[in-house]
């Protein structure tokens, strides 16, 4: 065994996993699960922020500070318990009670939706908390999310990139990166079966489990969409949802729709428009063309 393989607990020929934290158009800067050691790995396919790479490794080189691997992908998956990540606090607890909530007016066809969200009664809301690392907190007006998100609405994809790269670098915990990155590959995706769809999917889909980390198991609480900080988690799902639906996977979309409207019954982000479309039968195209 070569020093540099000794240090880094790495061998070559022998399975290695690691957490991909900034995937580029060449390149995964990752972190091993047990020593945490950042390393390059000069392979990328359809990985994305958040996933296990199992990769076999062939060699292992150190150029300044950063340490390099090429190696053959095995697998890859989404396993959030397996990065033994600490769950987001649920914070301010405080009862909601649906008798003292609006729900529109009789004859809504949606209003079917609300029908258990009444029935079950009260429940408790609570704000997630939001990871937000890099922030200068002194400065109110420094949000690194917004930045990012200005360079891409302008155009500067490479830009808007590598601006929330170090968020993730920093805490994969970050869920409005991944919201954002699934928004940025959604509007990619030239359709349903594009790689950047399926790039989306994921996005969205490990930001639903890092949120669902903190969840009680029956889910019985609420996250109003007015508490700012619960806004990335529903992003994530309302994305994981479309996602599902423009791939033709109505049933997993009418899933996650429903448990956007049980945690947030005010439905700022409009489920139930979305659940009466897939009850009519209505694809995305449908509705979107």
């Amino acid at each position: 065994m070569s020093e540099l393989s000794e240090k880094l607990g790495i061998r070559i020929g022998v399975p290695v996993e690691m957490l991909a934290v900034a995937v580029k158009e060449s390149a995964i800067r990752c972190k091993t699960l047990d020593s945490n050691i950042p390393i390059t790995l000069r392979k990328v396919r359809l990985q994305v922020e958040g996933e296990i790479l199992t990769v076999i490794p062939e060699n292992l080189w150190q150029f300044g500070n950063t340490y390099h691997m090429s190696g053959n992908v095995k697998s890859v998956r989404i396993d959030i318990p397996a990065l033994n990540l600490d769950p987001l606090a649920l914070r301010d607890p405080w009862p909601w009670d649906p008798k003292e909530q609006y729900w529109g007016e009789s004859g809504d066809p949606s209003m079917k939706y609300f029908k258990d969200i009444i029935n079950f009664g009260p429940r408790v809301s609570y704000e997630m908390e939001q990871i937000l690392p890099l922030m200068d907190l002194d400065d109110p007006f420094d949000d690194p999310i917004i930045e990012a998100n200005d360079l891409f609405e302008t155009g500067y994809y490479e830009e808007a990139s590598r601006a929330i790269e170090p968020l993730l670098v920093s805490d994969i915990r970050c869920l409005d990166a991944h919201a954002h990155l699934g928004n940025w590959c959604f509007r990619s995706g030239r359709n349903a079966q594009s790689f950047s769809m399926e790039k989306a999917k994921k996005h969205y889909e490990i930001g639903v489990k890092i949120g669902e980390m903190s969840l009680p198991s029956d889910e019985n609480i609420v996250l109003p969409w007015a508490r700012i900080d619960n806004r990335p988690f529903l992003r994530c799902l309302h994305g994981y949802g479309l996602s599902l639906w423009r791939m033709g996977q109505d049933k997993e979309a009418r899933e996650q729709y429903e448990r956007l409207l049980w945690f947030n019954p005010s439905d700022n982000q409009g489920a139930r428009f979305l659940l009466l479309d897939i009850d009519a039968g209505k694809t995305w195209e449908d509705v979107n063309d």
